[in-house]
């Protein structure tokens, strides 16, 4: 790993990398460093199938492009160059060529020329060359792709009215229609429940695991399993996975290991279920980790799962206060200001940590979730409960970087409310995650015979939505404050105000100056931003002073009412699977933009000169051994740099 990167290796484009440290690793037994160091090896093993899902030219791309960067011979000081490894690490940030947010084709400020000059400098054996193709064909490959804008330019397109899946460039499917998807997986829904009727309510997540392709004018799907697709990756997690069951804490945990490796051997979705259902009882361990395809953010349609992996152990002090939150959740549940039909009568096995990260791979890297709540299967929550963590290291890292940074002073209306923000701001933040994933999104229920997919691609707009004004509205209950989670009837203030904030201005400089609101997420914050300013005169106001807008808010218990209100209809949605409703809300109000709005946040934030996207750096785990190969002890190392942990994960993990 002798290469030096010639430009700013953790300050790219709009991206700035932070690092997280493993703080209270030290303390732990080495069985548990050990059980950690093979999880995480399982995690960063499946680093190439996130990037093959999220394009059929990305792994190719990538393979190629660190052999141009490794070998080129120029001068690394050069424009061109330089263009060209910032290219480069948008690429191992995104898991491809597409930007991890909004999905855009990156475009990139290099030539063609450049490009054609340092290709040529490879032989044809160092070039990812596929069986019969010439590196005439794999140039012009690259270049249609690479350069034509116009050629696949979106990973993920939401855009209604439009064929979703055609105008995706995820690697999801293949030569089939949004119809015929559709289609497929609504045959397979009601073949089953016809073969098992008193399973109607809780059936597999269909097509979570596989890739739907037409071959031969009929529909096929790719199961990513060990003898399916994605087979050469699948048996090096299956690999390290095995060697991890020998040093798990508990039986339990041993059960979930196994119970996933047979899933892997399989690609039964009734295996995942299971699985999900033995992780969710692992839950006296220090240890605990998720690796699969979990999340459908990936999906024009919200149906299939970008692999993940995420290692992580318990902050023990930090964990004691999500408790507090997950047992009350009965209480949440039934003070909830939504239809007493969509309430859970009984809530059930609510688990709630606080944890450190301690690798993170696949689609949580480098861009990672700061809260996870899991299984996603409604069914399974209704029926097991459900188990979530707040990430307590990745969250201190983000909070480190945010102090300086002079966007709080740009863009808080006053004095006044900075102040409350400064003091009460990040434990407000990390209780709104907390509330977020222990409770919100295992609040609630659909009602008998809704369809947990009706809502579409609206689905996963409205599931943020839903959670965050869960938190919102009990960011304000007195509870907090009798819990001792908030330090006093003041302090949820401060999130009223940043998320607000967030939603309506700040978030804006994510976005290209025409271009829509496409995140998920984004999406979420800006409905319910903007339905509150539609919903709350008198108390809460979008304020020009000076030429610059700032939220303001003159009525705080009345906003807290509107949190309501919305959280409500929401749940409404959701509950019966009103997707013309769901609809209404999220073009309405989740994806517009105004644009003079925009073009002052800009301005503004440009002056600031800070990134809008941050992600992390791995730390390094080296496996300390005696003269008899035993590990003694797993050494946790800081200092490799973002460019030698992509190429050293190029090499080591670069497998299909």
């Amino acid at each position: 790993m002798d290469i030096l990167s010639t430009g700013s290796d953790t300050r790219f484009a709009d991206i700035q990398m932070l690092r997280y440290h493993l703080q209270g690793f030290d303390r732990l037994s080495l069985k548990n460093k050990i059980f950690i160091y093979y999880l995480a090896k399982a995690t960063l093993v499946g680093r190439d199938i996130t990037t093959d899902q999220f394009g059929a030219y990305n792994i190719v791309i990538r393979k190629t492009l660190e052999k141009l960067y490794r070998d080129y011979s120029g001068d690394r000081s050069n424009t061109e160059f330089l263009a060209f490894e910032t290219y480069l690490r948008q690429i191992w940030f995104a898991n491809g060529i597409y930007h991890h947010y909004s999905c855009d084709k990156f475009r990139p400020a290099f030539s063609k020329s450049f490009f054609i000059s340092a290709f040529e400098e490879l032989s044809d054996e160092e070039l990812p060359l596929a069986e019969g193709q010439t590196r005439r064909q794999l140039l012009s490959c690259l270049l249609k792709v690479i350069f034509d804008k116009d050629y696949l330019p979106k990973r993920v397109n939401k855009a209604d009215g439009d064929d979703l899946v055609l105008t995706s460039a995820c690697n999801y499917y293949e030569d089939v229609t949004q119809a015929e998807v559709e289609a497929f997986y609504r045959k397979q829904s009601e073949s089953y429940v016809k073969k098992h009727p008193e399973r109607a309510n809780s059936q597999p997540s269909w097509g979570l695991n596989s890739r739907l392709i037409k071959r031969n004018g009929k529909l096929e799907e790719e199961v990513y399993a060990r003898d399916g697709r994605y087979s050469k990756v699948i048996e090096k997690i299956i690999y390290w996975l095995e060697r991890a069951v020998d040093y798990a804490e508990t039986d339990q945990q041993k059960t979930v290991i196994r119970q996933l490796i047979k899933y892997y051997t399989t690609g039964d979705l009734s295996d995942f279920d299971q699985y999900s259902i033995e992780w969710l009882k692992a839950t006296d361990g220090e240890v605990d980790f998720i690796n699969g395809f979990i999340e459908v953010y990936g999906d024009p349609l919200g149906l299939k799962g970008s692999w993940e992996g995420i290692v992580e152990y318990k902050n023990l002090e930090a964990t004691a206060r999500a408790r507090r939150i997950s047992e009350n959740a009965q209480w949440f549940e039934d003070h909830s200001p939504i239809d007493s039909r969509f309430r859970k009568k009984k809530v059930k096995g609510v688990i709630a940590n606080v944890v450190c990260a301690a690798m993170l791979g696949g689609d949580e890297y480098p861009s990672s979730a700061i809260g996870i709540n899991l299984p996603n299967a409604d069914w399974i929550r209704a029926v097991h409960g459900s188990k979530s963590v707040s990430i307590f290291n990745l969250t201190e890292a983000y909070h480190e970087a945010s102090r300086n940074s002079g966007m709080l002073e740009e863009f808080v209306v006053d004095g006044s409310t900075l102040d409350i923000i400064k003091r009460y701001g990040d434990v407000c933040d990390d209780l709104h995650t907390d509330l977020h994933e222990c409770l919100g999104h295992g609040s609630g229920q659909l009602l008998p015979g809704t369809d947990p997919n009706a809502l579409k691609h609206y689905g996963n707009t409205i599931e943020e939505a839903r959670a965050d004004l869960f938190g919102l509205y009990y960011m304000a209950d007195a509870k907090l404050v009798e819990l001792g989670l908030l330090p006093d009837d003041e302090a949820y203030k401060s999130q009223y105000y940043t998320y607000l904030m967030n939603g309506v201005i700040t978030q804006l400089v994510r976005i290209k100056p025409g271009e829509r609101i496409e995140e998920s997420h984004m999406q979420n914050r800006a409905l319910i931003g903007r339905w509150v300013l539609s919903h709350g005169k008198g108390i809460v106001s979008l304020s020009n002073i000076d030429g610059k807008h700032y939220i303001t808010i003159t009525d705080y218990a009345g906003l807290r009412g509107l949190f309501a209100r919305l959280l409500a209809e929401i749940q409404r949605v959701k509950s019966e699977g009103d997707f013309a409703a769901a609809r209404l809300l999220v073009e309405t109000y989740g994806i517009q933009v105004d644009s003079e709005l925009h073009e002052e946040v800009l301005a503004r934030y440009g002056k600031l000169r800070i990134a809008p996207y941050e992600g992390f750096i791995n730390p390094k785990f080296t496996p300390v051994k005696d003269a008899k190969g035993e590990i003694t002890d797993v050494r946790v190392d800081y200092t490799e740099t973002y460019t030698q942990q992509m190429l050293r994960y190029g090499e080591e993990y670069g497998i299909l």
